[in-house]
């Protein structure tokens, strides 16, 4: 069992959790995830790791309500346990493997959509701890869901919000930050999109006429997390590839992104009726 310390709402509907998970957090990389379960007859839920602290071997988890599962995650209370709480799993990010002397030397752009702020998050905290020069673009619909902007305002060394609504930050899209960067003259060495689907694609669409290297994390498409249920198999260049067990992390120009779609659309209406029926069952409980 896996115990809740902490825990907070950084939005209505996206909660933080820290949870006693030592060797977890001893030996979690960034970009990688793991697999819960708030208890023994219910469904596995991949989350990407937000946060580690190896001293006091808790792990931090972000959440946010998109079905049953979700919900009753977001239900759970400081001292509640996971029955199940496993990882890491899936590949670290590539840059893990250069050292120290490389990583100083380079400059890297983030562009977070929504909750990929969350695993964005450790990958900026690890870069900053190697000396790396790191921009960040955060992408909302409105002001109350912009997540976790002063923490990561504290390691990057410039901070780009946007908002669909404008109500806070530029209002637009991020792939207009980005252009708008790029056309600048601003040079950097890797590009990586981690949000929704739709705009992983187009802020990959953005960034090819520029030659900027770019990598995307596929870990939305995930159900089981071990490549056995086959949800989250996508084709990336001329290979099929599963993003459990080979990604997260791709090559965004090599990800086919509409049939990554196609393949995420399958589950929706499954999941909202097993969403009602999770709201009907919490509201039982009070």
């Amino acid at each position: 069992m896996y115990k809740i310390v902490g825990k907070k709402f950084l939005t209505p509907s996206i909660a933080l959790m820290d949870v006693e998970a030592p060797r977890m957090a001893k030996s979690a990389k960034p970009g990688q995830f793991l697999i819960v379960r708030v208890h023994s007859k219910g469904e596995r839920i991949p989350l990407t790791i937000c946060d580690y602290d190896r001293d006091k071997g808790t792990v931090t988890i972000v959440t946010q309500v998109v079905g049953a599962s979700s919900r009753m995650i977001c239900h759970m209370e400081e001292g509640d346990k996971f029955t199940d709480f496993a990882g890491p799993l899936g590949q670290p990010s590539e840059f893990i493997h250069a050292s120290r002397e490389e990583l100083s030397s380079k400059r890297f752009i983030f562009i977070a959509g929504g909750l990929g702020t969350a695993p964005v998050y450790p990958q900026v905290k690890y870069l900053h701890s190697m000396g790396a020069k790191i921009d960040v673009i955060i992408g909302a619909k409105n002001k109350d869901m912009v997540i976790l902007e002063k923490e990561m305002g504290a390691l990057c060394d410039n901070l780009y919000i946007c908002t669909d609504d404008g109500s806070y930050g530029r209002k637009g899209l991020v792939t207009e930050m980005l252009k708008e960067l790029l056309e600048k003259g601003e040079k950097y060495d890797q590009a990586v999109a981690i949000g929704p689907m739709i705009m992983m694609k187009f802020v990959t669409l953005t960034a090819k006429p520029y030659n900027l290297p770019l990598l995307v994390s596929l870990n939305t498409l995930m159900v089981d997390g071990t490549g056995m249920c086959g949800a989250c198999r996508v084709t990336i260049g001329d290979e099929v590839k599963f993003a459990c067990v080979d990604g997260p992390e791709f090559d965004a120009y090599k990800v086919d992104f509409d049939e990554a779609m196609r393949r995420q659309g399958m589950y929706k209406t499954v999941e909202k009726e097993a969403d009602h029926k999770c709201k009907i069952g919490l509201r039982d409980e009070k």
